[in-house]
């Protein structure tokens, strides 16, 4: 094979370098356009009666979508419960206590095959296994969706950060008499735990902008949730539950222009949070590896 000349390898190298530019401005410009669209749309709709008030029927003024950001975040709170203990402990026994096992690489394969699944196919699993043997839709069905859709990203990414703790600090631990789920749990954790938090943050915000699962799970409500006053637990939270991301959906195919802005305002107040949590474990990250 005959060599390449070092002009054309600089050459290449300058093309490359030119193309990666051009895609990455690409990026940054859809987004940016995104964002002005979404402020130019929805900001007018932003006020305190939204973030404060129920919705209102077509024509009134003054309506709000503060059951749908309570739903929301009873929701993303409940099936952090749930996916992310299970999503840390998995990540612990594939970097920890299941090395080279069998049952771990068939862990890690469904962790992979799960993440790539589309979000629909889990809702209607969900629809398949608890809304329709429940007979309704609720919280709790929403909940174990964006529960499942969490659990292969916090698998993966304390898996990956555990792995990146140096061996040397298990055998120090372990040298020292330590036992094994003790330098797992806390030292190996505490490591670590810059990293699992990013993950988990990013786990978090995936599931916040999911629609599909909530259509065929929580679907949604035009009032709030109840909550008892004794046990402080959900009443309503076994029924159809207000969230933001079906409310958009709703809000956005009506022929009502003042639900339109509403759904421009809940479609801007959902992308600015889930850019926050993206930026914060961005820099939670940078902050572990600087």
């Amino acid at each position: 094979m005959k060599p390449r000349s070092m002009n054309s390898r600089r050459w290449l190298d300058v093309a490359i370098k030119t193309l990666s530019g051009v895609a990455a401005l690409g990026g940054c410009f859809m987004l940016g356009w995104i964002l002005f669209v979404l402020v130019a749309r929805g900001a007018g709709a932003l006020n305190w009666d939204f973030f404060t008030k129920l919705p209102t029927p077509p024509g009134v003024e003054g309506g709000g979508v503060a059951n749908a950001i309570v739903g929301t975040l009873a929701i993303t709170a409940m099936a952090a419960l749930v996916g992310v203990p299970l999503g840390m402990l998995g990540g612990v026994y594939l970097a920890e206590f299941g090395r080279g096992t069998r049952l771990a690489a068939a862990i890690r394969f469904s962790a992979n095959i799960l993440m790539g699944v589309p979000s629909i196919i889990i809702g209607i699993f969900v629809y398949a296994m608890l809304v329709q043997p429940m007979g309704r839709f609720s919280g709790y069905a929403g909940s174990l969706s964006l529960a499942i859709i969490m659990l292969p990203i916090v698998v993966r990414t304390t898996e990956d950060m555990l792995a990146m703790v140096p061996g040397s600090l298990r055998e120090a631990a372990m040298a020292l008499g330590a036992p094994r789920w003790k330098v797992s749990f806390g030292i190996y954790f505490r490591a670590a735990k810059a990293g699992i938090l990013t993950g988990i943050l990013l786990a978090v915000a995936r599931v916040s902008g999911e629609t599909a699962p909530l259509l065929f799970t929580s679907l949604n409500s035009p009032y709030w949730n109840r909550f008892d006053s004794v046990t402080g637990a959900a009443q309503s939270f076994a029924q159809p539950t207000a969230n933001l991301t079906v409310t958009i959906f709703n809000q956005a195919m009506s022929p009502y222009p003042d639900w339109q802005q509403s759904a421009w305002a809940a479609s801007l107040l959902i992308t600015f949070g889930v850019l926050a949590l993206t930026i914060v474990s961005r820099f939670m990250l940078q902050r572990r590896n600087g």
